[in-house]
């Protein structure tokens, strides 16, 4: 299995953000495979939709979210090996030729080791405060998929869509990875899960340990990504999953280890992204977490 964590970013610990890079070099020493941002632009004081697009109520932890792009462009300066990830980006929040330069100067600056993950969020404050339509963000977010292909690939490079456009522009910096970097997709409607099968390299589900491990949910998603995938004419082992795993608040690191391998056992999945944001609240936490549950998990 390959174990990935998330960055020190929320909550607490994103007031001990100064000590990233000792977060990025311990964590990848200790044998990580991965490490992930998330994407919160605002918390609403009174949000119209609540957390993950249920309720009226956004987490306390959610309200201090450090920026995702500096925590990755950080961790990248002071490792080699991890995989950087983005579990998940709300991309149609950006201007398309901003996030196409950030995500190609992370790329260039790791020589290869971004993940983009991407999601349409589930806060109508995010994209109003963005200027944003929320009712078309499945529609930008389809544009925002062929804008950033056009870019990464093209020289001079432009885009008319019907909710983005692109002028003719020189495009000659190019990622690091080639053609582009994979995109894996944040999804769990059956909307979602089709523009996984249909357009990404790789799904990003979420589980909770212990309150919300639907390990028969995870079998029936991959199910319908995998069956509309070969419809499409696509090869479903060319789509690979990253499992997010949050981690309620007093729950003991081996029966995360534990959830993992049932996880691996029934679905397959093997690569985790473990995000202590509601178990640590300091820096120092989050690595002594980490390094537990990986020599848990090498002692197999």
């Amino acid at each position: 299995m390959k174990i990935g964590f998330a960055l020190p970013q929320f909550h607490k610990q994103a007031f001990g953000i100064s000590r990233i890079a000792l977060f990025a070099r311990e964590a990848e020493q200790a044998g990580a495979a991965s490490l992930w941002v998330g994407d919160r632009n605002l918390a609403a004081v009174s949000p119209k939709v609540g957390y993950g697009g249920q309720g009226d109520t956004i987490p306390a932890e959610l309200n201090p979210a450090a920026d995702p792009f500096v925590l990755l462009g950080a961790a990248a300066s002071v490792t080699e090996r991890v995989q950087l990830g983005m579990h998940v980006l709300i991309a149609p929040l950006y201007p398309p030729v901003q996030l196409a330069r950030s995500l190609t100067t992370l790329d260039l600056v790791s020589e290869g080791r971004l993940l983009p993950g991407f999601g349409i969020g589930w806060s109508p404050e995010e994209y109003e405060a963005a200027g944003l339509d929320f009712h078309r963000r499945g529609a930008r977010m389809e544009e925002l998929l062929d804008v950033l292909d056009t870019i990464w690939t093209t020289d001079p490079a432009e885009y008319k869509g019907t909710h983005l456009t692109v002028p003719l522009h020189h495009s000659p910096l190019k990622p690091h990875q080639s053609p582009r970097p994979p995109i894996y997709l944040g999804a769990m409607s059956e909307r979602a899960l089709r523009r996984v099968a249909l357009r990404g390299d790789g799904w990003l589900p979420l589980c909770v340990v212990p309150s919300y491990v639907d390990i028969d949910g995870l079998v029936a998603q991959r199910a319908l990504i995998d069956g509309q995938a070969r419809e499409a004419g696509r090869d479903p082992a060319d789509i690979g999953t990253v499992l997010r795993v949050n981690i309620d608040a007093g729950t003991a690191p081996s029966a995360v280890v534990d959830t993992l391998k049932s996880v691996h056992e029934r679905t397959g999945i093997a690569h985790f992204m473990i995000d202590s944001l509601y178990t640590a609240d300091t820096v120092e936490d989050s690595i002594e977490l980490a390094t537990d549950i990986l020599v848990r998990v090498n002692r197999g």
